[in-house]
């Protein structure tokens, strides 16, 4: 192994979902070929690793750098070009290829990249492979080589092939016409094309890549989907798709507006335990309670565990679960793959409407529940501190009897017979986040002020602290 000076004092660390920063600030050509060469140790030389990008502009740069450091290692690369994560992961288990990865800051503002990575079976890695990752670069001890580099423009077509033929058809069955709202992401284009491809005729709204996300921003949510509603009532259709930056998530709208994401991921979830033998949701500490209820009704369960969708596919597999999902429309179906799958989703959804306003009835069959969520900065360095003293505090405050449950899987999520409250570490924005959900007006919150607040006076002590040369 060459000894070599891993990255520019940057050091490589995974959060929920991959590597991110902001590029040339945290996410430089340093930590890109660090990655990159870490990985080469990883698979060894002679691996085969595809990489695909979403639209941000700078998605070749960043791209190149990690191609860079795997060739350096003797791995072989195949570039993919732009493409959905969907399709990527598709493309690197349908394809014999060691490893996947794909160059992507998700749903987060423009100047921002990253890079998530897939294994052979299109699964994300591992937290036990990340930190392997993570350990070399710090050690930066690497392997040299002379890898290869090839361009594969078939990821549409693989990806069609990947596609169930009776949810295909199912789809198809549906009276419902659909609009598309890819933002501008890796999408565009790409999905309108798989929907043509099978059958389905769509209509489209931002549908041209561009990596400033013009139309709407790459977060699909209540806020920026005003433009999409506009659109969809103005067009024959009548059910909106709207997809993330890289289109791993999606979010649906209807004409009376947006569809909630905890009343979508119990729509979908309800229908797979009914059309399957499986009888779980695997999702998230985030996820809300109408999941529970809608589960319920059909004889299923939910069971929580960390966020991320590489953990809930984990999870999924298991529980052995009907579906896994995140609110933040994150949809994954185990027959197809243990991999995040917006248009499948999309598919999946259509396959069981007869009239687009099926979601809206469905929901309101399910308790009325308030969900209040907010955010505490906080620097990722004292987050752990902050965390240790965060337990006790949150009991007091929240008035949380000795017997309340707490859920202590990712962060701490209090929870009571009809109300729950979560304070956890971002794990992609140095941020503390807060979600409360209640029964009654104004109750959640209530729940959400208090947490803040305790979050926000414990994150202040630990600066204080740190400045003067303390500790948390």
């Amino acid at each position: 192994m060459n000894s070599a000076a891993g990255n520019d004092g940057r050091r490589v660390r995974f959060g929920t979902s991959g590597i991110r920063g902001v590029v040339g600030v945290d996410l430089t050509e340093h930590t890109c070929r660090c990655v990159g060469r870490s990985l080469g140790v990883v698979l060894g030389r002679g691996a085969r690793v595809c990489v695909g990008r979403d639209t941000r502009l700078s998605g070749p740069e960043v791209a190149g750098w990690l191609a860079d450091g795997l060739l350096s290692s003797g791995v072989d690369v195949v570039d993919l070009g732009l493409v959905p994560t969907p399709a990527l992961a598709v493309f690197a288990r349908s394809g014999g290829f060691d490893a996947g990865a794909m160059v992507t800051a998700s749903h987060n503002p423009p100047e921002y990249n990253g890079i998530k990575l897939f294994d052979s079976d299109g699964v994300g890695f591992s937290r036990a492979r990340e930190e392997q990752i993570e350990s070399l670069c710090d050690a930066g001890e690497f392997i040299s080589g002379e890898g290869r580099l090839e361009s594969d423009g078939s990821a549409l077509e693989r990806y069609l092939e990947s596609l169930p033929p009776a949810v295909v058809q199912a789809a198809l069955s549906s009276p419902v016409r659909l609009m598309l709202d890819p933002g501008n992401g890796a999408a565009a284009r790409f999905a309108r094309e798989v929907f043509r491809r099978i059958g389905l005729d769509v209509r489209s709204v931002n549908d041209t890549p561009d990596g400033r996300f013009p139309g709407r921003g790459p977060e699909p949510n209540g806020a920026t989907l005003g433009g999409t509603c506009a659109a969809l009532s103005a067009s024959d259709a009548r059910l909106a798709a709207c997809f993330d930056g890289d289109a791993d998530r999606v979010v649906f709208c209807d004409r009376e507006g947006f569809l909630g994401l905890d009343d979508m991921v119990a729509f979908v979830a309800q229908h797979r335990i009914r059309q399957t033998s499986r009888r779980s949701l695997a999702t998230t500490v985030e996820t809300g309670l109408l999941p529970d209820y809608a589960a319920q009704s059909v004889g299923g369960s939910v069971v929580r565990g960390r966020v991320g969708d590489v953990a809930v596919a984990h999870l999924v597999r298991r529980e052995n679960a009907a579906l896994g999902a995140e609110s933040i429309g994150v949809y994954i179906f185990p027959e197809s793959g243990l991999h995040p799958d917006s248009m499948l989703a999309v598919l999946h959804v259509l396959g069981v409407l007869e009239d687009a306003l099926d979601v809206r009835r469905f929901i309101g069959t399910l308790p009325r529940l308030e969900v209040v969520k907010a955010k505490v900065a906080c620097a990722s360095v004292l987050k752990s501190g902050v965390m240790l003293r965060a337990e006790v505090a949150l009991r007091v405050a929240l008035g949380a009897p000795a017997g309340v449950t707490v859920n202590r899987t990712d962060g701490f999520r209090f929870e009571m017979p009809d109300a729950w409250v979560l304070v956890r570490p971002s794990g992609t924005e140095p941020v503390i986040r807060v979600t409360a959900e209640a029964a009654g007006e104004g109750r959640a919150g209530r729940l959400a002020q208090h947490a803040e607040d305790v979050m926000s006076s414990l994150v202040a002590e630990a600066a204080r602290a740190a400045a003067e040369g303390g500790a948390c």
